[in-house]
């Protein structure tokens, strides 16, 4: 796992719905902090979670945070991830935060990023401060999906106030490599 205090990575990734390029530094200039989220179209995880972690990422904007999405999974193997059907998801669901395209796997090696969902969360000064779950909610374990362990951090970040040391880290389906 990324070490935390880590400085968020740069990188400059294509925004499968508009076409242009989002440079990472950029997007998160001046904002309260910035979350980052590998995920995927297909992975029973991040389905499970996809629409409280949609809205937990709407309310992550309206605290002054940056979202980026990003798929870093292999377009050979799963073409269901690829930027066509990306692309179709996120209009689908009006997502508010880019839906980036990681086809080199550059980004996700950045990140130490293991899985869908894979969760990231900076402060102010760009260093990481959160990395791990959703919540407790698996696909399977009859817990509601509430969000808890990601807005707890994203409180945390809008308020400057410490994030809690105490963080489980992400479950869900392994990145496919190239």
């Amino acid at each position: 796992m990324l070490p935390l205090g880590t400085a968020m990575p740069s990188f400059v990734l294509p925004d499968v719905v508009t076409g242009r390029p989002v440079d990472a530094a950029a997007a998160v200039a001046g904002k309260r902090g910035a979350v980052v989220m590998f995920l995927s179209n297909h992975c029973p995880f991040v389905v499970h979670v996809r629409a409280g972690l949609v809205a937990a990422a709407h309310d992550a904007l309206d605290a002054g945070l940056a979202v980026l999405a990003i798929n870093s999974n292999d377009l050979a193997t799963y073409p269901q991830d690829g930027p066509e059907p990306m692309a179709r998801l996120a209009r689908q669901e009006t997502w508010r935060f880019p839906f980036l395209f990681d086809e080199t796997q550059d980004v996700a090696r950045a990140f130490a990023a293991a899985c869908t969902p894979d969760l990231y969360v900076f402060d102010a000064a760009g260093k990481l401060v959160y990395r791990g779950q959703f919540d407790d909610s698996r696909p399977s374990n009859g817990k509601p999906v509430t969000g808890r362990d990601l807005r707890a951090a994203v409180t945390a970040v809008a308020a400057g106030t410490p994030v809690a040391a105490e963080q489980r880290p992400s479950v869900g389906c392994g990145i496919k490599w190239k």
